[in-house]
């Protein structure tokens, strides 16, 4: 853990490695058992023949929380991937949290095809053969939206997800092991020549990702924009959580000296900015379609905007953006850990009431073609529970097992050393 070619450590192991006897190398296991006692109570109460009246079932449930929970790991592998394509320095210190979250794409991909796939007749209009007979649009799509390919195609988006996960989480963590100054650099141009390659891959894929998971619950709907939009979504979170989860480690003494007030800085600059740019997503797309009035696209937003649903409408826009965007405005909020903290948490139940208000209306519309009304109950809490428990215990797993930052990474001093101007 020395700074290459100085005598004093960049950082102590104290400050970046987990105690055994901390309540986080505990986590876990205490997460682990949360998280399928919630999955069991959920599926208990909502799976199977015990789905709600109005189609807010099991699945829709599932879907919704495992779309919240998919955004965070995808937030931290694009993270991971934009820094080192960068070859930004100010990250390098929070990067580790990072490879952390997409570490947990595995585990999401085995969460997302047992639900999706299980799922899929409860979930997706167009996957019913006799309704894709009678209904010209989506027999002239049935190319695309068919059962066969669509599996196909969400195999392709997990598989590579979970490959460039491990991959960086591998490589980085093999890297603090590395003996010499030329095996170091090495792990480092490797993964910085992967990192264009990756966005790449990870754009395609996670586009088409939100077209057939999302946008394709109402297959009559479609935008060319749906996929920033999304996106859009999971970077803002993952700044979010990255903070939230330092100041969380702060208060165990872990990373004190390491992440420091101007890395906040940096972190609410990121929330703030993509804050103004899921804005400016969520607009265009409305603005666009709504504009053009043609019939099948507008239908989307009408049973968003009547009922219940126009309440939640109106709460997003402001939890979404306006509030969010004047409280992160001021630089002594971004660099004060309570304060920051604070719109942390904001923004990720804005994400969670996001992912809510796009997917749970669209069960009782397509069950019943009408303005649906509101129904959140158990078995949503069980599910957000129950995929997070199982998220949270792959995450706080690998920061247990390794160090919370890439300890031999060439460029750490710079990182600690950072500062704003």
């Amino acid at each position: 853990m020395s700074a290459h070619g100085h005598d004093e450590p960049v950082v102590r192991p104290e400050q970046v490695r987990i105690s055994d006897k901390s309540i986080w190398s505990k986590l876990p296991i205490i997460m682990g058992v949360i998280g399928l006692a919630g999955l069991g109570g959920a599926y208990a109460l909502g799976g199977g023949d015990h789905g709600g009246e109005h189609g807010n079932d099991f699945y829709f449930s599932y879907l919704t929380s495992a779309m919240f929970w998919l955004a965070l790991s995808l937030g931290g592998l694009f993270f991971v991937l934009v820094q080192h394509a960068a070859r930004a320095g100010w990250s390098i210190v929070c990067r580790r949290i990072a490879e952390n979250m997409a570490l947990t794409l595995p585990i999401m991909a085995i969460l997302v095809i047992v639900g999706v796939f299980m799922g899929s007749h409860d979930l997706f209009h167009w996957t019913h053969t006799e309704v894709v007979a009678v209904d010209p649009m989506l027999k002239w799509k049935e190319p695309y939206l068919n059962e066969s390919s669509f599996k196909v195609r969400a195999l392709v988006y997990l598989a590579v997800w979970s490959i460039l996960g491990l991959f960086y989480w591998f490589t980085s963590t093999s890297q603090d092991d590395a003996s010499s100054p030329q095996e170091i650099k090495a792990k480092s141009h490797k993964m910085r020549w992967a990192a264009p390659l990756g966005i790449a891959v990870f754009a395609l894929s996670l586009t088409f990702s939100a077209f057939d998971w999302l946008m394709s619950l109402d297959p009559h709907w479609f935008s060319t924009i749906f996929g920033a939009y999304y996106f859009a979504g999971a970077v803002v979170s993952t700044h979010a959580f990255i903070a939230l989860l330092v100041i969380l480690l702060h208060r165990s003494g872990y990373l004190r000296g390491v992440v420091t007030k101007e890395h906040f800085h940096d972190l609410g600059k990121m929330m703030f900015a993509f804050t103004v740019f899921w804005a400016y997503m969520a607009f265009s797309q409305y603005m666009l379609i709504w504009y053009a009035s043609i019939p099948e696209e507008t239908e989307w937003f009408s049973y968003r905007g009547a009922g219940d649903y126009l309440t939640l409408s109106i709460v997003l826009v402001f939890a979404r953006f306006a509030f969010p965007f004047l409280g992160l405005i001021s630089r002594h909020i971004k660099r004060n850990p309570k304060t920051l903290a604070f719109w942390a948490v904001w923004i990720l139940v804005a994400e969670f009431i996001d992912m809510f208000w796009l997917i749970d209306p669209v069960g009782p519309y397509n069950a019943n073609n009408h303005h649906p009304s509101i129904e959140f109950g158990l078995v949503d809490i069980l599910c957000f529970v129950g995929i997070g428990g199982v998220w949270l215990a792959v995450l706080t797993w690998g920061l247990s097992r390794k160090a919370l930052v890439p300890v031999n990474d060439p460029r750490l001093a710079e990182s600690v050393h950072f500062e704003n101007f």
